[in-house]
């Protein structure tokens, strides 16, 4: 008996050398992407425009990177905030950590070079070498046409410094282990002809992150229908109130099989008509994490693109609770 005893006690040391060397090798070897790229981005006007039109209205960079009103409905840009940093998304919005986005505009890019930035965007791993989390959609991010990513750089390049310093992210356990393992490297594409509306609808999608919202997760993985819905935002009001992403499948049901090309673009550009007003949301009512503000700014030709390749999707039932109150 003492003998099994003894065997079973040497197997435990030594899968538990086992996990402890794993841990160290995830924590001080990974991430691994390789260095930044030695490259100088093109500041020329053409440049500059488009990085704007894709950080403000399609990957929507600002988004994150700048203060939101959330007494708003969608949460809009407050004015001056644009790139500064400091949204928080922590443990009382569902994630495993408290991460608080960096301040983007010159003030702190200012020490980074072209392709630090570079590989961030498009990798997750910052200029020190550390894993950021995929709250920023660099997997997606890291799928385009190296042209655009440029132009992003271009654009943040310009904008007005905003002296501001935002506490640094960290992870809760296991995810200060897990998180080294989520950057990888990337799977650059050109931008396809616009001719193939679908495949170009496709990358917009991508470029966009459609689909990691619009797709139910359970702890950082998709577990339902890809572009179903169905993702829970808890929302940042503090009143544990709960919005669901909508059903973006071709169902006639339960998803916009029912709509229109021309139903669908008029849904984003009626926050850009000059009659729209905010409409002040209080705490515990419907709110959205969507940024319908941003995404208004989309081209109508980009848009249509965006319908016809979620018209080309697997139709999947699926009924959408979109808003629980909180008890």
């Amino acid at each position: 008996m003492k003998r099994l005893l003894k065997i079973f006690a040497y197997i435990f040391c030594v899968i538990l050398l086992l996990f402890a060397l794993l841990l160290i090798y995830v924590k001080n070897m990974l991430p691994a992407v390789g260095n930044p790229p030695e490259i100088k981005v093109e500041m020329s006007p053409e440049n500059i425009e488009r990085g704007y039109y894709l950080a403000n209205h399609v990957m929507v960079c600002m988004d994150c990177h700048s203060k939101r009103d959330w007494t708003l409905f969608s949460g809009p840009i407050i004015a001056g905030t644009e790139g500064q940093g400091g949204e928080v998304f922590d443990q009382k919005t569902g994630f495993p950590g408290k991460y608080i986005s960096s301040n983007i505009t010159p003030y702190n890019l200012g020490k980074w070079s072209d392709g630090e930035i570079f590989r961030a965007i498009t990798t997750g791993v910052s200029k020190d070498g550390r894993a950021l989390f995929s709250i920023m959609p660099y997997h997606n991010f890291g799928q385009l046409d190296v042209d655009d990513i440029a132009a992003v750089i271009a654009y943040i390049r310009s904008i007005e410094p905003i002296k501001n310093e935002p506490e640094k992210s960290s992870s809760d356990f296991p995810m200060n282990f897990i998180i080294n393992t989520l950057p990888k490297k990337s799977e650059f594409k050109k931008i396809p002809s616009k001719s193939d509306v679908v495949s170009y609808g496709k990358y917009m999608v991508t470029s966009a992150g459609c689909m990691d919202c619009h797709t139910k997760q359970e702890k950082g993985k998709f577990v339902g229908e890809l572009f179903a819905g169905g993702f829970e935002f808890m929302l940042p009001d503090g009143s544990g109130s709960i919005v669901r992403s909508s059903n973006l499948t071709p169902d006639k049901t339960t998803g916009i099989g029912n709509w229109t090309k021309e139903q669908f673009i008029t849904r984003f550009k009626m926050y850009s008509d000059s009659s729209y007003k905010h409409i002040i949301v209080k705490s515990g009512e419907f709110q959205t994490p969507m940024p319908w503000t941003m995404y208004t700014g989309m081209t109508t030709d980009d848009l249509a693109a965006i319908y016809e390749y979620l018209h080309n999707l697997k139709p999947v039932e699926n009924s959408i609770v979109k808003f629980s109150m909180s008890k």
